[in-house]
């Protein structure tokens, strides 16, 4: 019996190679660098969403499900969960392609990272903006 493969939440926003200088102690890619490309990721969807300029002001929920190793795709997806005046929350998912690698799976890719990250408009002096556009 073949397995149902999960798939991806939201719209794909990066997509990346897991490289060498990633690698922490254990030789799996570090925790923060995958962190960083979510919030490039949202970063991304957050100013297409506002039309404007955004900033981080808060990652919830941070959940590590499974390694990722040197040589992955990683995709970032993600999805708006609330839009309010200055502020939005959007849930992120890491999605990898084991491309250099063997999965004991029928999947092609599996999610190895999710997290809410929480973004807050902002305008040219830095102070916090409108959302108008509400675009994506």
């Amino acid at each position: 019996m073949e397995e149902a493969c999960d798939l991806p939440e939201g719209k794909l926003i990066l997509r990346t190679l897991a490289m060498p200088a990633d690698t922490n102690a254990n030789g799996d890619i570090f925790g923060g660098w995958i962190m960083s490309q979510m919030d490039i990721a949202g970063g991304i969807l957050s100013k297409e969403i506002s039309g404007t300029r955004t900033v981080t002001i808060a990652v919830e929920t941070m959940k590590f499900i499974r390694p990722v190793k040197v040589g992955d795709v990683v995709s970032c997806y993600g999805t708006v969960e609330k839009i309010g005046t200055t502020s939005m929350r959007l849930q992120l998912e890491v999605w990898v392609e084991p491309v250099l690698r063997h999965e004991d799976s029928n999947c092609p890719y599996f999610k190895v990272t999710e997290a809410d990250f929480t973004y807050v408009a902002i305008d040219k002096t830095g102070k916090k903006t409108p959302i108008v556009k509400h675009g994506c």
